[in-house]
């Protein structure tokens, strides 16, 4: 019987947890995030301390965000109209999601810069030796993944709305294109605000949510930075 509640209590946990990524927005992103950071720790030589420091920063983000839908989910449930304290207490909650993610930023930029800088410098050199028809192949090719992602997803159409958003990927991948073969900043920034602009645009318009233009964008970046990599 005592085995049975300490089962039943790991399974309350977990449903709480599987809740929280199906509903939240932000841990949704925050598992993703994760997810980059763990694939990260494959490819450098990371040491114990900084893994431990990973993990425990890792932790307090989700756990964070975790306390906050609970805290969310036991207002919501005893205030059916505004209340100012109410709103005080998602704001703080809130708050301490935002902290621990500013320090998990700060974190990460201090164990992988370092390391990410050096494979930069390499892979830059590689991309700007490759050849101009490289971009065309580029769009296309983000078209198709596109695509195919809404396919596997089954949402919206190839040209409006769904996972992930076409036209941010489209727009981040043109944007890293130029940042790469450009060697004046005001390209770059230009090219990235346009982006921005484009899938700011998609989150206006209510075509996509805000996590599936992100999602785009991320998108679109890596695959550009793996085909310029192939066509060098």
């Amino acid at each position: 019987m005592k085995l049975k509640k300490i089962v039943d209590s790991f399974n309350y946990a977990i449903d709480g947890i599987i809740y929280t990524v199906r509903t939240q927005r932000n841990m949704k992103i925050h598992m993703c995030v994760t997810l980059l950071v763990l694939i990260l720790c494959l490819f450098f030589d990371i040491s114990k301390i900084e893994m431990l420091i990973l993990a425990i920063t890792i932790a307090m983000v989700i756990g964070a965000e975790l306390f906050n839908t609970a805290i969310e989910a036991v207002i919501d449930m005893n205030t059916n109209y505004y209340h100012p304290l109410a709103k005080i207490a998602k704001n703080v909650a809130a708050g301490a999601v935002v902290v621990t993610a500013l320090n998990a930023v700060l974190v990460g930029y201090i164990i992988f810069w370092d390391k990410l800088s050096n494979l930069s410098y390499i892979l830059l050199n590689k991309i700007k030796e490759s050849e101009p028809h490289t971009i065309f192949i580029l769009l296309v090719i983000v078209s198709i993944a596109t695509i195919i992602a809404k396919a596997i997803f089954g949402e919206g159409t190839p040209l409006k709305g769904g996972m992930p958003s076409g036209h941010s990927a489209l727009a981040f991948s043109i944007a890293t294109a130029i940042s790469f073969i450009t060697e004046e900043p005001i390209c770059m920034m230009l090219s990235f605000l346009m982006a921005f602009i484009t899938a700011q645009s998609r989150v206006d318009a209510e075509v996509h949510s805000l996590f599936e233009v992100i999602v785009g964008a991320i998108f679109g970046m890596l695959i550009t930075i793996l085909i310029f990599t192939i066509f060098r």
